[in-house]
């Protein structure tokens, strides 16, 4: 986990009481934390600032479990430059157990973002659906690769509007898988890679290859406490190539097509006015 967490701040996910009970979602590092813990400080969208918690080593990992946190979420961006991330992520949020369009999709976006000259990775949440990440050059803003992947998100549903959807509201998405972008923005989270869930077993959200996704066995949460090290034995982390493969981001001209009537289809900034 260490190189996908390293210079993030972090979110955690604390369970004192046990994972039956609500969780105590805690930004704000406290005056307890030992020294040698790397601190971030951060400023609020309203203001003000916010000290986090940074996960470098695995002493962080082993003094956080100790204070309970079941989950790591760190943010789409690092330290050095908060307001600009270096990734941009799709989460496939499926509205049942329907995995097999969870995976058609994600290979479909993956064959889409390989298109405008990205390099897609895939990890499974541990829970229901998929996230779909590319690595991007620092520079643009949230903003601006809110804008990028919202038009990617659009261009996808156009595909498979039956099936697909950008609706936030639950209520309105009628049974559709949501291609929720919405990580996408300065201070939001996402689970971390290999961290492990509040849910029955234990599951682990983990790096896979594309070749899992083609695999009709794979499970969202079909990884967990028990099986990991099974899991992890005799492979390479599918991420391992994440950093060097960043590219720039692509406009959003190159990211918009032509639907049937020729139209360049606009760009929706619903999530932007939630």
């Amino acid at each position: 986990m260490i190189p996908h967490v390293r210079d993030r701040p972090l979110h955690m996910n604390r369970f004192p009481g046990g994972v039956q009970y609500n969780p105590i979602q805690q930004k704000r590092v406290p005056d307890s934390f030992p020294a040698w813990i790397k601190r971030a400080t951060l400023d609020l969208n309203r203001g003000g600032t916010i000290t986090h918690a940074v996960i470098d080593n695995a002493a962080t990992l082993v003094y956080l479990a100790q204070y309970n946190v079941v989950t790591v979420h760190v943010w789409l961006s690092c330290i050095q430059a908060p307001n600009q991330p270096d990734q941009v992520m799709f989460d496939l949020d499926p509205a049942d157990e329907d995995f097999g369009l969870v995976r058609k999709t994600a290979l479909t976006l993956k064959a889409l973002l390989e298109e405008l000259r990205l390099v897609p990775f895939v990890k499974t949440t541990g829970s229901r659906g998929l996230h779909v990440v590319a690595p991007i050059t620092v520079g643009p803003t949230f903003e601006e690769v809110h804008l990028f992947a919202d038009s990617v998100a659009q261009r996808l549903m156009a595909v498979d509007p039956d099936h697909l959807t950008t609706e936030f509201l639950k209520q309105k998405r009628e049974g559709r898988l949501f291609l929720d972008v919405n990580r996408n923005a300065y201070a939001q989270t996402a689970v971390a890679p290999y961290a492990v869930r509040a849910k029955r077993g234990a599951p682990i959200a983990v790096p896979i290859t594309w070749t899992d996704v083609e695999n009709d066995e794979l499970r969202p949460d079909g990884v967990g406490i028990r099986n990991v090290s099974e899991w992890l034995r005799g492979r390479q982390d599918p991420w391992k190539s994440m950093e060097r493969s960043q590219k720039p981001l692509p406009t959003l001209e190159e990211s918009a097509k032509p639907d049937r009537s020729g139209r360049r289809k606009g760009v929706s900034r619903k999530a932007n006015d939630r």
